[in-house]
């Protein structure tokens, strides 16, 4: 699908609301493409983000598709909104056993106030992408930003809901 975004320089507005978000920097995780309606956000592998089997911890793929499918949604949004996730699930269909994970958000569709977006987490090992999650994410527009401790205007909530 070909999205056309509301915000001019949409792709710094969106590195400025992951950028404000820890958690994103306590797992390691960057963003690695900004396109209108689609994002991609990677982490590398660290022991502190595996479970018992050494394998990536389900809540760290989990939050890597929230994010990538939440931005994908906030690329098309305006230069005031804001963003929350309401409703994401997430399937497990493999181990994320590798080197890195990278989660790869599209919007399906985008409406005024909801926006419903896939992202599909794959775990690189040996060089070669395995698909480890497909998720499925509702994400709510806030017109104007959200005026709690969220931050500013323009901040995503994104993942706080």
């Amino acid at each position: 699908m070909s999205f056309a975004p509301r915000h001019p320089d949409f792709a710094a507005k969106v590195r400025a609301s992951f950028d404000a978000q820890r958690f994103m920097q306590h797992v390691g995780a960057r963003l690695t493409e900004i396109e209108p309606g689609r994002c991609t956000v990677e982490t590398d592998h660290d022991p502190s983000l595996t479970q018992q089997h050494g394998f990536f911890h389900a809540g760290v793929v989990a939050t890597l598709a929230d994010d990538a499918a939440g931005y994908a949604a906030f690329t098309l949004m305006g230069a005031l909104d804001s963003i929350l996730t309401v409703e994401f699930k997430v399937n497990l269909v493999a181990p994320a056993k590798g080197d890195r994970l990278v989660a790869r958000g599209e919007v399906l569709r985008s409406g005024r106030t909801l926006s419903t977006c896939r992202a599909d987490v794959f775990v690189v090992r040996d060089g070669e992408e395995h698909l480890c999650a497909a998720s499925q994410a509702t994400l709510m527009r806030l017109v104007g930003g959200f005026g709690g401790e969220g931050g500013p205007a323009g901040n995503s909530g994104h993942g706080e809901g």
